[in-house]
């Protein structure tokens, strides 16, 4: 049985809608929760667990702020780990980002995760600290730990995101890639199909990596998703700052979960999207 922690953010709706049928627990601070329970994982006692041998994956986090406000990702995955042991889970998989990279990125090189990490971000600098938090908490006999560096999620970007508000986007161009700047993508079906694949290896206490990068394998042009999404665009003026290709390592992610996180296609991705229900013109 899966819990999900903080289900009402951005991935959380997301698995809400693909998950919908599934005997899936979920958490929230505020809102909405269906098959769950209504807490604060920093100021509530946790309630009993909802079932045996639970898998849960924490997506409770901070993406803006003060220096103050998003180290509270550091005591949401303390809170989440304090849980696992009380509830006796399976495994824990923590909500990270791409962004713990930072600078690494700047070679063009595939980012792995056990290579470099240099976060330029606020954000990224906190995500990397709970990392490493969650990293001290590992001991024999407790629960598995995972932390995901997820990439960018088709819908739940700024770049989809945004265009879904009916914002004019300006795009930076790279000579020579009429395709605009590369990155790693993942399609919100296919963010839920490996999330369900992770959990079922923890289930059958598969052997799972500390780190692990989430995207799909190859990379997805940023003009190719607006091209394919009807999502109004224009260049911008030429940004030498500007990187043509930041992508992650998925092998570690494809050698656990082979194809599950689909392939680097703009238009599938897109159709995901909008076959899911979240947005974004027909």
């Amino acid at each position: 049985m899966i819990c999900v922690l903080g289900a009402n953010g951005k991935i959380g709706r997301i698995l809400q809608r693909a998950w919908a049928d599934q005997p899936v627990f979920w958490q929230g601070r505020q809102g909405q929760v269906t098959k769950g329970l209504r807490w604060s994982l920093l100021e509530d006692a946790a309630p009993p667990a909802p079932a045996p041998d639970l898998v849960l994956i924490n997506l409770a986090g901070v993406v803006r702020g003060s220096d103050e406000d998003l180290n509270k990702n550091r005591d949401l995955a303390a809170a989440a780990c304090d849980l696992a042991d009380r509830w006796q889970a399976r495994h824990v998989f923590h909500c990270s980002s791409a962004a713990v990279y930072g600078a690494a990125g700047l070679d063009g090189l595939l980012l792995a995760e056990d290579g470099p990490a240099r976060p330029i971000s606020g954000y990224g600098a906190a995500k990397l600290a709970m990392e490493r938090s969650v990293a001290a908490r590992l001991r024999d006999g407790g629960p598995g730990q995972t932390c995901l560096r997820i990439g960018n999620i088709v819908g739940a970007d700024a770049l989809i995101g945004n265009g879904r508000a009916g914002e004019d986007v300006r795009l930076d161009p790279v000579l020579g890639q009429p395709q605009g700047p590369l990155r790693s993508y993942i399609g919100p079906a296919a963010l839920a199909r490996v999330l369900a694949g992770l959990a079922d290896l923890a289930q059958r206490g598969a052997d799972l990596p500390a780190v692990l990068n989430i995207a799909a394998p190859g990379l997805v042009g940023m003009a190719d998703l607006l091209r394919a999404a009807s999502i109004r665009w224009h260049w911008g003026a030429e940004n030498p700052q500007v990187l043509g290709r930041v992508g992650l390592d998925t092998a570690r992610l494809e050698a656990l979960l082979p194809g599950i996180a689909g392939r680097a296609d703009a238009a599938a991705m897109v159709a995901e999207w909008r076959d899911m229900g979240l947005g974004g013109p027909q």
